[in-house]
């Protein structure tokens, strides 16, 4: 019988009212029965091992067992309105799940321990000293998890038996002797990650977050996506005309903006796609061309980042909860959401899991600092090691870091490697570059583009520059629509300003002027007709660059657009840049001449002509020389990741938005949100609300729906208290 016992006639829902006081969660947190709990987390976690080829059968049975521990008659009590657990007070429901292992058949019990032991707590060497082996050390915790273990029992064993287990009498004997396994096989096991324990983590939270919908969407789950649509041709777009069927797994693909690059890189995918953007702005405008793509297709396109439940607001409440779990077609993301498995982070099994054997897109590799290079090039390691394919497109990339990525793929046996020729590469000649002082040598030339219904767009490599220079232009040319975007708005605004340049400002026939700084380099599908921009390094350039004379056709080749570079600052105006770099970009650029896309690569190995960026500092990652050195069923703190992305990132909101921060839910607090960085803002003595991401409170004189926050004005001395003193 397999372990189990035939469903015929058999209802989980009718069983359920039999158990329905045996919950699952706290009574303040929907009061759901364990029984109930448990058949929406196995059936989720059957779909998900059948989708990475593993024993689905199996999967079920540790899904069902992996909480039935919170039967126990101590736990139950920890779940009722009211109840307070004292300081010392110690139960790991996970534990006492444990005590019937027995029930398995020999062989299935190791994988259901890994499903089991550690689905909450890390083994061992825990944050909080409670996984199964630190316990073990500190307590007698067989004794602990046990207590009424004769009193509990019989509805545990009821429970398993409704759900199809075939089940016996467990003595407390037996439960200990099912312990001391667990126990014996954690405390031999070796480096790795458990694909099981990644099951069964992606099965819970899904399961969570479905509720009484989980039978119903779990349907939709690791469908293949249908990418046919981007078999077009266009001999516009050189790339669409490239055979894309080559049998070598991996892709490297160089080429202007404007190439077809994305759809090249979608006809190279078989399976689930994961496509990794470096900034919320493109990852937003790649999610909106996909579902426009795919719209006819059963595909389920997914969107991940810190501010995409805002984007998601209006859509299907299940895509709202699926965002961030398993099971995408194809989901939208920066790499940082991947960077959990490059150290560890609790979870990564569970994206690993997710991962398993799809296609992962990373576009504009180049684009991200040192250090994000470097976990990208590690992250690129361990997805090799789980049977994914991977394609990276680039407009441009230093020769150094294009070599280490074909390398660490396994080389050119291993990679179709896709350039354009220089015949193709001279269509793409589109813009007229020239060098400037500043903003006031091009005076004349702004006013008679404007004159022509040119729309101009300003790129500022600093926010307080780009706010200067908006509220300039504003004084200038007052009857000029003029918008300013950058990252130090509201998220709710932030998504109000990119809607609004996507969708007025790019198509407007009339003269227009766009303030940005550096959210606008990246595939976002914009094209204006002149550029002024501050310097920045060559590479971010040839980015900003793709946002002028963007769309091409017969009649636009052989025409240019003008891009002005004002000379580079020096000391701190040049941050973010080192001004090193920002001298030698500079100096390799045109002047009053044609930018030829057939010298790009010469001009990138020119500013950087050698490896000093790519020596970083890899301590604390758990993939190393291609093998695994973390214990299975462990991981690290938190802490690890964020230390290791130099995430110094904090939230702000306004004084008047307090109380409606403390009130709201998590979706209203995102919509309130200003990011920024902890040294802009962290030593200002600001109040913190102590919930949600501990907000900094800034005044409401340090903000406007069309500035963004202003950092001359986020001190205390300008909350609205000291005006009434």
């Amino acid at each position: 019988m397999d372990g189990w016992k035939s469903m015929d006639n058999l209802s989980y829902k009718s069983m359920n009212e039999k158990y329905d006081y045996i919950l699952a969660k706290h009574e303040d947190d929907g009061s759901i029965p364990l029984l109930t709990h448990l058949y929406w987390v196995s059936i989720s976690a059957e779909a998900i091992a059948r989708n990475i080829g593993l024993d689905a059968s199996l999967a079920r049975k540790g899904a069902i067992l992996h909480d039935i521990g919170k039967a126990s008659s101590v736990f139950q009590k920890t779940l009722k309105h009211g109840y307070v657990r004292p300081c010392d007070f110690i139960f790991r429901h996970e534990i006492a799940s444990l005590f019937f292992l027995s029930i398995l058949e020999k062989k299935e019990r190791e994988v259901a321990v890994e499903m089991i032991a550690a689905h909450h707590k890390s083994i061992y060497k825990d944050i909080h000293e409670l996984g199964l082996l630190d316990l073990e050390d500190m307590e007698d915790s067989f004794g602990i998890h046990s207590k009424d273990f004769t009193s509990w029992v019989p509805d545990a064993l009821g429970i398993l038996s409704s759900l199809g287990l075939i089940v016996h009498e467990i003595t407390l004997d037996e439960a200990e002797d099912n312990y001391n396994y667990a126990l014996s096989y954690c405390e031999k096991i070796g480096l790795g990650f458990s694909v099981w324990k990644g099951v069964l983590m992606g099965a819970d939270h899904l399961a969570s977050a479905l509720g009484d919908k989980t039978e119903d969407e779990i349907g939709k789950l690791f469908i293949l996506p249908d990418l046919s649509f981007y078999c077009r041709q266009n001999s516009l777009y050189p790339l669409s005309l490239c055979k894309a069927d080559d049998v070598r797994k991996h892709t490297l693909v160089t080429a202007p903006t404007g190439a077809g690059k994305t759809d090249f890189l979608l006809r190279r995918c078989r399976g689930r796609v994961f496509y990794t953007l470096p900034f919320q702005a493109s990852i937003n405008a790649m999610y909106d061309r996909l579902k426009s793509d795919l719209k006819d297709t059963d595909a389920q396109i997914y969107l991940l980042h810190a501010a995409s439940n805002l984007k998601l607001e209006q859509g299907k409440w299940e895509e709202r909860i699926m965002q961030r779990h398993i099971g995408a077609s194809i989901k939208v993301m920066t790499p940082h959401q991947m960077a959990s498995i490059v150290y560890g982070v609790k979870g990564y099994e569970a994206m690993l899991a997710d991962l398993y054997g799809c296609d992962v897109i990373l576009d504009e590799i180049h684009t991200y600092s040192s250090e994000i290079q470097a976990i990208v090039l590690k992250i690129v390691e361990i997805l090799m090691n789980v049977e994914c394919r991977i394609h990276v497109g680039t407009a441009t990339m230093p020769r150094v870091l294009y070599n280490r990525i074909l390398q660490i793929l396994g080389g050119k046996s291993n990679v179709y490697e896709v350039f354009l020729s220089s015949d193709e590469l001279n269509e793409f000649n589109r813009h007229e570059i020239h060098k400037i002082n500043g903003m006031e040598d091009i005076r004349p030339v702004m006013e008679k583009a404007l004159a022509d219904n040119d729309k101009i767009l300003v790129v500022c490599n600093q926010v307080k520059r780009a706010q200067a220079v908006y509220l300039s232009l504003q004084a200038d040319y007052p009857d000029i629509p003029i918008m300013l975007i950058h990252s130090h708005f509201k998220r709710i605004d932030r998504q109000y300003l990119e809607d609004r340049l996507k969708n007025h400002y790019n198509i407007s026939k009339e003269a227009c002027i766009v303030v940005s700084t550096q959210v606008v380099e990246v595939s976002l599908d914009i094209s204006f007709d002149m550029m002024i921009t501050e310097c920045a390094p060559i590479d971010a350039l040839i980015q900003r660059f793709g946002r002028i004379n963007r769309k091409r056709s017969r009649e636009t080749i052989g025409r240019y657009k003008p891009i002005y570079v004002i000379a580079p600052y020096t000391g701190n105006d040049a941050l973010p840049y080192d001004e090193e770099v920002l001298r030698r970009s500079y100096a390799v650029l045109p002047d009053n001449a044609v930018l030829e896309e057939n010298k790009v690569q010469q001009m990138l190995d020119e500013v950087y002509p050698d490896t000093h960026f790519m020596n970083i500092d890899y301590s604390g990652v758990i993939f190393k020389d291609n093998q695994w050195i973390l214990k299975k069923l462990c991981h690290c703190a938190k802490s690890a990741l964020l230390e290791a992305l130099n995430i110094n990132s904090v939230s702000c909101i306004l004084e008047s938005d307090v109380e409606l921060y403390k009130e709201g839910d998590s979706g209203e607090r995102t919509k309130m949100e200003i990011p920024m960085s902890f040294k802009s803002v962290g030593f200002n003595h600001l109040q913190v609300v102590k919930m949600g991401t501990y907000p900094f409170v800034v005044p409401d004189k340090s903000y406007t729906e069309s500035m963004g926050l202003d950092l001359a004005y986020a001190k205390p001395e300008y909350y609205k208290q000291f005006e009434m003193l």
